[in-house]
């Protein structure tokens, strides 16, 4: 049984940690330098991603990620390799791998999907 005081502290960490993630999803975002940048150590970052986001950081990137290029993808004006970089993808072909894992479908057939919607 945890004290109150540590799973207070590891929401306040794991709220800061998902706010930086939310505003910075497009840079090469290292979970030590998050946990740097919060006093925190890469451990207690892991473990407050864990049992308060349910996830490590890694995943929650890739989801923030991955939810922001299927907004992206509705204007049909952007290729996906832009798409892909304004999401953090320097690699077009890791970003599709990535995108189908979240959305069972490759992007193109995604934005396909939502323009016959």
């Amino acid at each position: 049984m945890e004290r109150t005081a540590t799973t207070s502290g590891r929401k306040r960490l794991f709220d800061e940690a998902a706010a930086i993630v939310h505003a910075e999803y497009a840079t090469d975002l290292q979970l030590g330098e998050i946990a740097r940048r919060l006093a925190s150590s890469p451990r207690q970052l892991q473990r407050a991603f864990d049992q308060i986001g349910a996830t490590t950081f890694r995943a929650h990137l890739a989801t923030v990620r991955m939810d922001r290029a299927a907004e992206l993808l509705a204007d049909e004006e952007l290729a996906v390799r832009d798409v892909a970089r304004l999401v953090g993808y320097s690699q077009p072909a890791q970003f599709a791998k990535a995108f189908r894992r979240r959305h069972r479908a490759a992007p193109t057939t995604y934005r396909a999907a939502r323009a016959d919607a």
